[in-house]
């Protein structure tokens, strides 16, 4: 058998990793969605924007704050979607496997490290 995994079968993770990396996962995505729904209260109406007219600096930060939990939020949301589909801790680019310990920092990874730095230098 090939030792180059292709990212099938969860990249050789145990069900014990798993399941540690599931929970890790499913707890970001609580948090996220929390964090979303406190962004929407805090989200001042339009009347409210008019009358007190918080600074654009301050609407701006809360727009990119906001963005960035919907990005990592879809993020989570599609390793669940990997994890259930077998298809969890193989890299996207490389084919394979993503160290545990990525993982672990990272659940929601697409990439290894290597492949990860090389699509971050190429933006």
């Amino acid at each position: 058998m090939n030792s180059h995994n292709t990212g099938v079968d969860n990249a050789g993770l145990t069900p014990e990793d798993l399941a540690a990396l599931r929970q890790g996962l499913l707890e970001q995505r609580a948090f996220r969605q929390e964090q979303l729904r406190e962004f929407d209260r805090a989200s001042p109406a339009r009347a409210d924007r008019v009358a007190h007219r918080p600074a654009a600096s301050q609407l701006e930060v809360h727009v990119k704050l906001a963005a960035s939990a919907r990005m990592v939020l879809a993020d989570v949301e599609a390793a669940l979607e990997r994890l259930e589909t077998g298809q969890y801790g193989g890299c996207e680019l490389c084919r394979w496997p993503i160290p545990l310990q990525r993982l672990r920092i990272v659940p929601q990874a697409r990439h290894c490290a290597r492949c990860q730095q090389v699509k971050e230098v190429g933006r």
